[in-house]
């Protein structure tokens, strides 16, 4: 199963694998996030498909300064195979491609399973504190 960039004609099979797998939040629209991935030039979305059905995603992005990863997502039926890491694999081959030298992903403080996967595979939790806002309802 190889490894490609999403289409467009993906979007709705890869946004119910990411509901599938708990990555959705209601107050992130992901048909919109699919679409900005793929119109802009320094991000994609990655999927393996089997018999055409996407089994496992990533979004991944470059901003210049960093290389960021999105909605990693693999099919409960076909976990614990590897998908994962070659997935995760993908998304460092696309950022190195793109200059990007550092990658960096955020997981809810909560999601052990996540946590686990992402250390065992390399990659170490970061001193720093994630603060945000939301710039598309209300005012500052």
């Amino acid at each position: 199963m190889d490894i490609r960039s999403a289409e467009i004609s993906d979007s709705e099979a890869v946004i119910a694998l990411w509901q599938r797998c708990g990555l959705t939040r209601p107050w992130n629209e992901p048909a919109a996030d699919f679409a900005a991935a793929l119109a802009n030039p320094t991000s994609d979305v990655l999927l393996i498909a089997d018999a055409d059905a996407p089994i496992a995603s990533v979004m991944v992005g470059y901003d210049g300064h960093r290389g960021w990863v999105y909605y990693l997502a693999v099919d409960l039926a076909h976990r614990r195979a590897g998908l994962g890491r070659r997935m995760m694999a993908a998304a460092e081959a696309w950022l190195r491609e793109r200059g990007a030298p550092k990658i960096q992903l955020m997981v809810r403080e909560d999601n052990a399973a996540a946590i686990g996967f992402y250390e065992a595979i390399g990659l170490e939790r970061q001193p720093v504190v994630t603060l945000g806002r939301r710039l598309d309802i209300g005012k500052a």
